[in-house]
């Protein structure tokens, strides 16, 4: 009979031992990624899929990078990111290890009884209650699993909002460089002019100073320019995982131009709380608690329960066969504890994932108002200031032809029309960089950074109570 329950026994738990996916979960990351960042992950498990990878890694580097270019770049380059999708392997075995029953353990003495007798005792005991609990284990690091799922999603279009904002700075500080160059040249020339007319007896000493001045800011402002073309540079380097020849990559030399209205999305808190990706991982780390939750209240008595097979043999008598039951006594621990704990765990996480989705919406208003904001100063510069400095610029130079003002005049002038191009290129980065804010606000996580992952504390119950 206890032949026939073994057999039968291990036949149940091979019929429902989990497996390892094929893709190990990153199909699903892949298409989350896809849907919110526009450009999909490559796993990279195979020797062929790395190949691949850097194939297509050089043809993007062939030519300057766009800002969707450097978010495939990215999503294909970047070595953090892989790595962090090593979680999801942790992951499905946890959920692996849930569908399986623990060994069971065999028990051997042996009693010497004097005159050469000896009393030997054989047992192999199963655990029955990590058996009885193994559905409810499985539907918790089930979950678990889709939370290591969003979590690595949200790494990947965490990576690609901050590559997108690099881009448009790197672009733009590159930008400004040029600018400022011209400027400093315009102060070099004006500079040279005022000393020499000066020499000449043509020029008081205060103007010169002045022009001398003006010289010395335009070369320190080009030198700090210079610099934070470089960190923006390199910024974006690491983020796209470039490294030795892969250093001289290019970037365009101008930003993207203003689109011609500015979008306005529909229902757009309700579409943050329907698919950030942090306010989704929130919702699942609090039905995962529950379900812990669930399980830790049906094992607060009882949370072990082995059933065995037992023989005894003695030297010149009959074997003797029985069966064994192991059965903690709850004398001491009620599992009250144990308990209270998961009630005030699962209260924990009803908490924090209200305040996630209180932030997400608070933070889409705040994002879509810098967003219009940004739109409408890019707009003003492009239509208003930059034309109306040209105007200036050009009733200057004809003033001047007509000897109604000098040459220094129209130098200044030139100076500050350049200073109105500079802003208006500021002002065009700062849109970029808004509207990828609304768009990550919308869809992917904080802009203003990676929200912390809601942990599942409500496993470790689960698995105490399994014995997994």
């Amino acid at each position: 009979m206890m032949r026939l329950t073994a057999a039968a026994l291990a036949t149940l738990v091979l019929a429902g031992c989990a497996s390892f996916s094929p893709d190990g979960g990153l199909d699903r990351v892949a298409e989350l990624t896809q849907e919110r960042a526009g450009q999909g992950i490559a796993p990279q498990r195979t020797a062929q899929d790395v190949d691949q990878a850097r194939t297509r890694v050089s043809e993007l580097l062939r030519q300057p990078l766009s800002p969707d270019a450097a978010v495939e770049l990215a999503l294909l380059n970047n070595r953090g990111l892989q790595a962090s999708f090593s979680q999801l392997g942790i992951a499905e075995a946890d959920l692996v290890q849930a569908g399986r029953l623990r060994n069971p353990v065999f028990g051997f003495g042996r009693l010497a009884l004097g005159g050469g007798a000896a009393e030997i005792d054989r047992s192999v005991m199963f655990d029955v209650l990590g058996l009885l609990t193994m559905p409810a284990a499985i539907r918790i690091q089930q979950r678990n699993f889709e939370q290591a799922q969003y979590a690595a999603a949200l790494e990947a279009v965490g990576l690609a909002a901050d590559t997108r904002k690099a881009y448009f700075t790197a672009v733009a500080a590159q930008e400004m460089v040029q600018y400022l160059r011209q400027v400093k040249e315009t102060a070099d020339a004006s500079n040279e002019l005022a000393k020499r007319m000066l020499r000449a007896g043509n020029f008081n000493k205060l103007a010169q100073l002045r022009e001398q001045a003006f010289y010395a800011d335009a070369t320190a402002g080009l030198a700090r320019a210079e610099q934070q073309a470089v960190a923006e540079r390199e910024r974006l380097t690491r983020l796209l995982g470039l490294s030795g020849a892969q250093l001289d990559f290019r970037l365009p030399g101008r930003l993207p131009e203003l689109p011609k209205s500015p979008t306005t999305p529909q229902n757009a808190e309700q579409l943050a709380i329907e698919k950030r990706l942090d306010v989704l991982m929130a919702k699942r780390s609090t039905e995962a608690t529950a379900r812990s939750l669930g399980l830790t209240n049906a094992t607060r008595f009882i949370d072990g329960l082995e059933v065995g097979y037992q023989n005894k043999s003695e030297t010149g008598e009959p074997r003797r066969n029985g069966f064994e039951i192991e059965l903690p006594i709850p004398l001491f621990d009620f599992g009250a504890a144990r308990s209270a704990r998961a009630e005030s765990t699962y209260m924990q996480s009803v908490h924090r994932t209200a305040a996630i989705a209180v932030n997400a919406r608070s933070e889409v208003r705040e994002s879509y108002f810098a967003y219009r904001t940004a739109f409408d100063l890019a707009r003003h510069y492009r239509d208003e200031v930059v034309p109306l400095r040209k105007r200036i610029s050009e009733e200057n130079l004809l003033r001047y032809n007509g000897m109604l003002i000098g040459v220094f005049e129209l130098l200044a002038d030139a100076r500050e029309q350049v200073r109105g191009v500079t802003d208006y290129v500021q002002a065009l980065r700062d849109f970029w960089i808004a509207q990828t804010n609304l768009q990550t606000a919308l869809t992917g996580r904080s802009p203003g950074g990676a929200t912390a992952a809601p942990a599942a504390p409500g496993a470790a119950p689960s698995e105490q109570a399994a014995g997994h």
